[in-house]
């Protein structure tokens, strides 16, 4: 019964009639992402003011922080799972849902009449549902071929780009202008919306498109979406981990920069709010070219391991130069550098493990790759205040230098599985 199917491991659908709607699926989830990131950058924007207008300093802060991406990064794999399970319909679903309820609570945390501290710290509650994103990138990975995966994903940069100028902005100017209270509402009006929009356009499930679907058969059993040994047996299968591993340890010297990045910005660069909003949406700006419209090309030329070693030696380099910056015009200068770095290292390995499981695994795949942001959000605040009070800003160009070119040094005398080795 399943032989029919083949043609589409080439990403080629039956007789070209199920192409029109794979593309309108596809630009809609990209729409999605943009609001989605739009509203999460919105929520960043404000949280900080919000939090030092309900009392609460930088520990406590760092505490409401911690909270998130613990949750998020428990959250990460099960979400994944449900939508391997689910399908991309019930997934964007139950994030838009989940983020809805993290602006309501916001938008109640603002009131005085209200217990502000104990509802700005319930608003993280819902964190191991808010994961638009891996649910994006899982239906863009269901719904395009192999060879055009790293274009595919890469094009997320650009609904990146997007929420984090538009987000920024929107969240700075609605506040200012309206109250804190407002950009919640906004936040909360838009995630409805998206909510609504996923149940009447997103398809079900995209599994059916996928380049390697495999049908359960019926009857069978249904893991739990909780089942940790399934999950588990996603990681473990042949050339998964080594590349999951240089994800997580390559990208955490700059994630702690990262998590950082605000007091940073206040007391090394001496920078006021508004400069570093634009600051911000300088990098949203390069996230949009970079991302969006630079990888994609290399992708067509190089191998992901090219790539990918590529990516690593270059965050080597941007650590050494960051390591000796003093002021914020030498951040500038190396920051094409160190996005260049991450978003080629983001896209290319979610391309590998995602062609390194089946179809019916990707969800889960990509939800073990959420997490990786999150463990930094979760460890970043502790290690890195600590790192900073007692060396310094040029401690994390330090860390960032000796630990990806340890990788990169592995990487070289062991080369990356050949399967997924060469994208054209």
């Amino acid at each position: 019964m399943q032989g029919p199917e083949a043609p589409r491991g080439r990403g080629q659908s039956p007789a070209g009639t199920h192409t029109p709607g794979r593309s309108w699926v596809l630009l809609l989830t990209y729409a999605l992402a943009a609001l989605e990131l739009t509203c999460l950058f919105m929520q960043f924007s404000v949280l900080p003011y919000l939090s030092r207008r309900l009392g609460l300093d930088s520990v406590a802060f760092g505490y409401l922080q911690t909270t998130f991406g613990l949750l998020q990064l428990l959250g990460g794999p099960m979400f994944g799972r449900f939508a391997d399970q689910r399908g991309a319909r019930a997934a964007f679903t139950v994030s838009f849902l989940a983020s809805s309820a993290t602006f309501l609570l916001l938008a109640a945390a603002c009131s005085q009449a209200l217990p502000g501290v104990v509802l700005l710290f319930a608003s993280r509650l819902p964190a191991p549902l808010m994961h638009t994103l891996p649910a994006a990138q899982m239906v863009i990975t269901d719904l395009s071929a192999p060879e055009a995966r790293p274009t595919a994903l890469s094009r997320l940069g650009l609904c990146f780009g997007i929420g984090t100028i538009l987000g920024s902005l929107l969240g700075g100017t609605l506040s200012a202008a309206c109250g804190m209270q407002c950009p919640a509402f906004v936040g909360l009006v838009a995630n409805l919306l998206g909510a609504a929009v996923s149940i009447t356009c997103i398809p079900t499930s995209t599994k059916g498109a996928s380049a390697h679907a495999q049908p359960v058969p019926p009857g069978g059993p249904r893991a739990s979406v909780f089942d940790l040994k399934a999950i588990s047996r996603v990681l473990l299968q042949p050339g998964v981990l080594p590349v999951f591993l240089v994800k997580v340890i390559s990208s955490f010297p700059s994630g702690l920069f990262m998590v950082m990045f605000s007091v940073i910005c206040m007391d090394f660069f001496q920078l006021e709010a508004a400069q570093t909003g634009y600051l911000m949406s300088f990098f949203g700006v390069l996230l949009m070219v970079i991302q969006g419209l630079v990888i994609g090309r290399l992708s067509g030329h190089f191998s992901e391991a090219a790539l990918l070693r590529a990516s690593v030696l270059l965050f080597s380099v941007v650590g050494l130069a960051m390591a000796l910056m003093s002021n914020v015009f030498h951040f500038c200068l190396l920051m094409p550098g160190l996005v260049f770095s991450l978003c080629t290292l983001n896209v290319v390995t979610d391309s590998m493990l995602t062609k390194a499981v089946s179809a019916a695994d990707t969800g889960t795949m990509l939800g073990l790759c959420a997490s990786v942001q999150p463990l930094t959000r979760t460890l970043g605040p502790t290690l890195g205040g600590l790192l900073y009070r007692s060396f310094g800003v040029p401690v994390f160009g330090h860390v960032q230098f000796a630990v990806n070119l340890l990788v990169f040094l592995v990487l070289w005398r062991q080369p990356m599985p050949q399967k997924t080795e060469k994208v054209r």
